[in-house]
């Protein structure tokens, strides 16, 4: 019986716990942390082995196959251990997909995949096709595979687990954007990171499709000096593509070897120049898989976007608070600043990932009246801006962050959090930054 050690007790790790077993291996879960009592629930339940809190090399180093969070560098010395024994370390979605015959749709980028994700599912969902959504976002893909395998599968996939994959080939692969992040899983080198995002390419033939922003100059040049095998869709809001998507007189315009879709832009739930980007990506994608015209149209103009991420959440006293917790980079940020269409108070700051403010520049003095800092170490923010904002406040919790800027803003403007940077310096995760937002304004 073949030995499947699975590093990482997460929503992934006991995904594919399950499949493992499923398939007939003898599985192992090992997790550094401590692991979650519904999880540990769940390996008691089908009677998988597991330890938390420490990794027993003796019980991993004899594996034949190793399946790692996404959170585990290559780097970690147990790795490069199981590595130079010859011992395949995989992803979950390379493990998951030699499962399944569906047709997968595989979505990564610096920004903006969870949107095209959702939306991509919500197409798929609405135009009647079996379909489930995995990777990145929501339940396990693994999991799925095991217990209700779908005829399609919509996965967001990120960079990590990019990096895991041998065989795996999506049939429709979306490469949304490329801007620098995690640079410091990539050696600071953003061409790492660029040749890790185009793996999703990498075992694709010319049966399959690649969705890509043809206004990404990262992208084309990339593409320019590594071909790949794959029907190329681009999208595009400055040219016309003779395959893929663009616009023309305000309409998205999709067209395909035998289909061409036109949307009006005012129709689209989604507001922002990314969000039609994201759109064009996910109605091509629909497209594709031939969903029909009607319920393309029709499905993204009722479509909710994905929670923190530009999510409105009340008006208090003609003030607008918006909640871009999910906007952990410069690039996110830059995004969420650019579609504010009022006199802004942002609210930024955490654990910064190698930030470069600068290029936030133009928008902070355009849009910007004052600044709420929201973090443990802030100088380079006030470095940055505190000559070019006529108010910037330092705060060191939520709540105190709302109640400074509740007090800043006036009549039409917008309380905006798009924080730029990573949540672990106060709270758990961006979805606790996004959801204490939420309660420190319902508490005003």
């Amino acid at each position: 019986m073949k030995r499947l050690v699975v590093l990482g007790g997460g929503e992934s790790g006991v995904g594919t716990a399950i499949l493992g077993k499923q398939k007939g291996y003898k599985v192992f879960v090992s997790d550094k942390g401590k692991i979650n009592n519904t999880y540990k629930d769940v390996l008691e339940h089908f009677g998988i082995d597991w330890e938390e809190e420490r990794h027993t090399e003796a019980e991993i180093l004899n594996a034949d196959l190793v399946m790692k969070s996404p959170g585990i560098p290559d780097t970690v010395p147990l790795v490069v251990k199981l590595m130079g024994k010859g011992v395949p370390v995989i992803s979950e979605i390379e493990f998951a997909s030699k499962y399944t015959d569906a047709t997968i749709i595989g979505i990564t980028g610096s920004n903006g995949k969870t949107t095209t994700t959702m939306l991509a599912n919500h197409l798929l969902k609405k135009g009647g096709l079996h379909v489930g959504m995995a990777g990145n976002i929501g339940d396990s893909y693994a999991k799925m595979v095991a217990e209700n395998d779908y005829s399609y599968y919509v996965l967001e996939i990120s960079s990590f687990q990019l990096d895991g994959i041998i065989d795996f080939k999506p049939h429709i692969a979306v490469i949304t954007n490329i801007t620098p992040d995690h640079l410091d899983r990539y050696e600071d080198q953003f061409d790492n990171y660029i040749a890790s995002k185009f793996r999703i390419a990498k075992n694709q033939t010319n049966e399959d499709y690649l969705i890509y922003d043809a206004d990404d100059k990262v992208i084309r040049e990339w593409l320019k000096a590594h071909p790949v095998q794959s029907k190329l869709m681009p999208f595009s809001l400055e040219k016309e593509v003779s395959e893929g998507a663009y616009l023309k007189n305000n309409e998205i315009v999709v067209k395909t070897q035998n289909k061409t879709i036109t949307m009006a832009t005012d129709t689209l739930a989604l507001e922002g120049k990314h969000n039609l980007k994201n759109t064009m990506a996910a109605a091509t994608a629909a497209t594709l898989v031939d969903v029909r015209k009607e319920f393309i149209r029709e499905s993204i103009k009722n479509f909710q976007g994905a929670a923190h991420r530009l999510e409105k959440v009340l008006k208090i006293h003609h003030v607008q608070y918006i909640n871009d917790s999910k906007a952990t980079n410069i690039n996110a940020t830059y995004y969420a600043l650019d579609s504010m269409s009022s006199p802004t108070v942002w609210i930024v700051g955490g654990v910064d990932k190698g930030n470069d403010y600068r290029e936030l520049m133009p928008l902070v003095r355009e849009k910007v009246k004052a600044i709420v800092c929201l973090g443990l170490d802030n100088a380079k923010i006030k470095d940055a801006f505190g000559n070019v904002v006529d108010l910037l406040v330092e705060t060191y919790a939520m709540e105190e962050a709302v109640k400074v800027a509740y007090k800043i803003a006036e009549r039409g403007d917008n309380v905006l959090l798009s924080p730029a940077c990573a949540s672990f310096d106060l709270f758990d995760n961006y979805e606790d930054r996004g959801n204490q937002f939420k309660d420190a304004i319902k508490n005003l």
